[in-house]
C-alpha cells in the first residue's frame, strides 16, 4: 500500500457520481444486463481518468457498477437470504440509524428532511421519514449463508485493473463489514449474535481475499461500527463497546490470511443528512477501530459535527505501521472546501501521527451525498490542491 513517503497523498472513501446511462441500465435490472456488461469497462476508465484529472493518487472504480444499497448488495452476493415486503406498520421494528436523533429531533424527522440523498436545502433532500412508515422490503437469513458473488467481484476487478493500466495510480475496491452487513439482514437461522456473524465473516472472506489475492487494496467499509450506536438507543457506553467489539473480532476473522499492508478500514457516523447530536464520540470506541486487521484507517473528520476529532490523537498514541486517512473534504454540505482549510488540517494531524502516515481522504462517499457530480469533482480537486499545499509546509 502506497505510503506519503514525500508527499501528502490523495484518495476518498468511495461513490463517486454514476454516469446517467449506467444508472439507467442498472435501473433495467435484467433487461440491462448485457449493455451495462458492454459498457461498463469504458464508464470505468472514465471514472479513472476523472479521478486522476482531480489529483486522485489511490483510486476505485467509483462503486459506480453497485445496485443501489448495502441490502441489494447483500442480496447480490450471500445465498441463503429471502427478501421480504411488508406493508406499514408491520414487520420487525425498524433498526434506524438516526434513533437517538430522533427522539431529540421528532419534527424534523417528521418534516421529512436529511435522510441518505444528495445535500440540499433547507426543505430538499432525501426523505427521512420514519422507516416504518411505509412499505418496505427487507431481508432475511433462512439458511446457512454462501458466497455467489464471485463474478460480480471479477467483474469489478477486471474492469478496475483494465481502467489503471499504464497510469501511476494505486486501484482499490470495497468490500463491506461483517457488522455493516448484519444491519440489514435479520437473522432467523443462527443461534446468536456471534454464530451469525462470524458465519457473515466466513463469507465475506471469499470476497476479501478475492480483492487481495489480484493486488488491488481492499477497503472494508464499516459505517455502522459507530452508527449503531444510535440504532440500539438504550444501550450504555460500556454496553455499546461490548456491541462494536464483537464485531471487530468478526471481522478480524474474516480477514485472517489477508494482508494487513493490502488492507484499509473506513468508518464514519452512518453519513445521512441530520443532526447528528446523537453520534457517539470517537473518544469511546477508537480503541476498538484500532484493533481492525488492516494498516490504513479512513475516518469520517471534516464535518461540524466531527471536525474537532483531530484533538482525539493529542491523547490517543497512533500504533506504529498503520496509516490515517481523515475526511478533509465532506459529504455533509455542497460548500467546496478552500484548499488552505484541508491543508491545515492534513498539517494538524501530520504532527499528530507524523507526515508519512497521513493520507488525504473524504468523510464518506461523495457520489450519492452532494447536489451534482460537478460538486464531487471540484471537492476532489480542493482535496488534491491542499495536500499539496501541506505538503510543501511538512517537506520544506
Amino acid at each position: 500500500m502506497r505510503r506519503s513517503t514525500d508527499r501528502i497523498l490523495v484518495s476518498h472513501a468511495g461513490t463517486l457520481p454514476r454516469p446517467p446511462e449506467i444508472a439507467e441500465l442498472i435501473r433495467q435490472g435484467p433487461a440491462g444486463a448485457a449493455e451495462l456488461t458492454r459498457v461498463l469497462p469504458g464508464a470505468v476508465k472514465e471514472i479513472v481518468r476523472k479521478q486522476v484529472e482531480a489529483g486522485v493518487d489511490i483510486v476505485n472504480d467509483g462503486e459506480i457498477p453497485k445496485r443501489g444499497t448495502f441490502s441489494s448488495y447483500i442480496q447480490e452476493r450471500m445465498q441463503g437470504i429471502e427478501p421480504r415486503t411488508f406493508a406499514a406498520g408491520e414487520g420487525p421494528p425498524p433498526r434506524d440509524v438516526n434513533g437517538r436523533d430522533r427522539r431529540d429531533f421528532p419534527g424534523f424527522f417528521a418534516a421529512g428532511l436529511g435522510g441518505f440523498g444528495a445535500a440540499r436545502g433547507v426543505f430538499g433532500g432525501a426523505s427521512a421519514t420514519r422507516p416504518e412508515a411505509g412499505e418496505r422490503t427487507l431481508q432475511f437469513c433462512t439458511g446457512p449463508l454462501k458466497y455467489i458473488g464471485r463474478q460480480g467481484v471479477e467483474t469489478d476487478i477486471a474492469n478496475l485493473k483494465a481502467a489503471v493500466e499504464g497510469v501511476d495510480v494505486e486501484p482499490w475496491l470495497p468490500a463491506i463489514t461483517p457488522g455493516t452487513v448484519e444491519h440489514w439482514l435479520w437473522n432467523e437461522h443462527y443461534r446468536s449474535d456471534e454464530e451469525f456473524l462470524y458465519a457473515i465473516a466466513d463469507v465475506m472472506h471469499e470476497e476479501y481475499r478475492a480483492i487481495t489475492d489480484a493486488g488491488l487494496v481492499l477497503q472494508l467499509d464499516d459505517p455502522d461500527l459507530p452508527d449503531g450506536w444510535q440504532m440500539y438507543p438504550d444501550l450504555s457506553i460500556d454496553e455499546y463497546r461490548k456491541y462494536a467489539q464483537l464485531r471487530v473480532e468478526a471481522l478480524n476473522y474474516g480477514l485472517r490470511d489477508i494482508p494487513t499492508d493490502r488492507t484499509r478500514f473506513h468508518t464514519c457516523w452512518g453519513s445521512s443528512h441530520g443532526p447528528h447530536k446523537n453520534d457517539i464520540p470517537l473518544r469511546h470506541i477508537v480503541d476498538v477501530i484500532l484493533q481492525v486487521k488492516a494498516e490504513c484507517i479512513s475516518i469520517e473528520a471534516s464535518n461540524a459535527r466531527h471536525g474537532h476529532d483531530w484533538t482525539v490523537w493529542q491523547d490517543v498514541r497512533f500504533p506504529d505501521g498503520k496509516s490515517l486517512m481523515p475526511g478533509v473534504v465532506g459529504h455533509s454540505s455542497d460548500l467546496i472546501e478552500d484548499p488552505e482549510l484541508v491543508a491545515e488540517r492534513l498539517v494538524r494531524y501530520a504532527q499528530l501521527v507524523g507526515r508519512e502516515n497521513v493520507i488525504a481522504g473524504t468523510d464518506c462517499g461523495l457520489g450519492q451525498r452532494v447536489g451534482h457530480p460537478e460538486i464531487v469533482w471540484a471537492k476532489l480537486a480542493a482535496s488534491a490542491e491542499g495536500a499539496g499545499i501541506a505538503s510543501k509546509q511538512l517537506w520544506s
